[in-house]
């Protein structure tokens, strides 16, 4: 493929078996990451019509939701344009027709948009003002009446979601933990 290529993962979702090419550098490149698997199989938002997946590395999360779900637009965002052009080859190799990967940094590319549903598996090193910011206030104001905002985080920052969803009266609820992370709900009236 190309001098970055590292390896490609196999993961099966329901009935459907996807493969993804990744790079070397990339986050995660030896299996899909346990927060991005635990994030995939707890959404529940049905028939989403516009989806938003905020730093989508190869594109896993934003790609199964674009198969998953036909009748959706599926614009997946990342800074890294290395994740952004391995994400592009995934959703070729993927026979996905519903989805778009574009580079950016948080949500500054697509904040002409609305969306039902965002997912982020959102990066614990950037420090608590750029998650604040960027991977909960801005991604929140995106959202549609009724939208929904699932993101999963490692354990060490189950003290940041709560407080800045309580500080900006938004709606959160802690679905589900396990070894190590933490899937929440952002729902917005």
């Amino acid at each position: 493929m190309d001098m970055y290529f590292k390896k490609e993962i196999n993961y099966k979702f329901g009935k459907e078996n996807f493969k993804f090419d990744v790079a070397e550098t990339l986050f995660s490149t030896f299996d899909i990451d346990h927060g991005t698997d635990i994030l995939i199989r707890t959404i529940t938002f049905n028939n989403p019509k516009s989806v938003l997946d905020i730093g989508c590395g190869y594109g896993p999360l934003g790609i199964i939701l674009a198969k998953s779900n036909p009748q959706a637009e599926v614009i997946m965002v990342d800074k890294d344009l290395l994740a952004v052009a391995y994400t592009r080859n995934n959703i070729l190799k993927n026979n996905v027709a519903n989805a778009v990967a574009i580079g950016g940094l948080g949500v500054e590319a697509v904040k002409d948009k609305k969306f039902d549903l965002i997912v982020s598996n959102i990066p614990a090193k950037i420090g608590d003002e750029a998650i604040s910011k960027e991977f909960i206030l801005e991604p929140y104001k995106l959202l549609n009446p009724n939208g929904e905002y699932w993101v999963v985080v490692v354990s060490a920052l189950n003290r940041l979601i709560p407080k800045v969803c309580a500080l900006n009266k938004i709606k959160v609820n802690e679905i589900r933990k396990r070894r190590g992370h933490t899937v929440y709900r952002l729902k917005k009236d």
